[in-house]
């Protein structure tokens, strides 16, 4: 694991970022917002529009690495991974790489026992088991507004009242003052 200490702040890779937890969480959040040059530093305005709608928070690009970051640290993230594949699968073109890429994402998020295994129903999950023979751009369509849901009912309010995301707003905010 590279670890890297730096005016207190923890930097991990990213595969390892879920052992952070609470202080060195927000702490390593500082680092990759602050240390940027100013024209592309977290500014209160975006960060408070994050409380706005899972939809503001998923189009910013820090919302949704703080978002992803803060679901790592409670080993929940697998919801933000698949919709996030999904969105990455809906950009394919070629339906050769369309069935191999439908595959994985069925093997890893989909089929009972996956190693991410979302919460669908089990009509849902039948449904894209059926798709599955001939995968289109739409197969995972149902499941991810599934996802989404539950994201917006579950996952963002409690990252809303996370200490994570209230430290990040005020720290953003007095950044600004000073």
């Amino acid at each position: 694991m590279h670890v890297l200490v730096e005016d207190n702040c923890l930097e991990v890779n990213s595969f390892h970022l879920f052992v952070l937890r609470g202080k060195n969480l927000v702490c390593h959040l500082q680092c990759m917002f602050f240390n940027k040059p100013s024209s592309e530093k977290l500014n209160p305005e975006e960060t408070y529009m994050w409380s706005q709608s899972l939809d503001k928070l998923l189009e910013s690009k820090y919302g949704m690495t703080t978002f992803h970051t803060f679901l790592k640290s409670e080993y929940s993230d697998e919801n933000i991974e698949f919709w996030l594949t999904c969105e990455d699968y809906k950009k394919i073109k070629s339906s050769l790489k369309m069935n191999s890429r439908a595959k994985k994402i069925y093997e890893q998020y989909i089929q009972t026992e996956a190693p991410k295994e979302i919460n669908i129903d089990h009509q849902t999950r039948e449904l894209i088991k059926r798709n599955m023979k001939t995968p289109t751009i739409c197969c995972f369509d149902e499941a991810q507004k599934i996802v989404y849901g539950l994201m917006e009912r579950d996952s963002y309010p409690r990252f809303l009242r996370s200490d994570v995301y209230r430290t990040l707003l005020e720290s953003v905010t007095d950044s600004v003052k000073s």
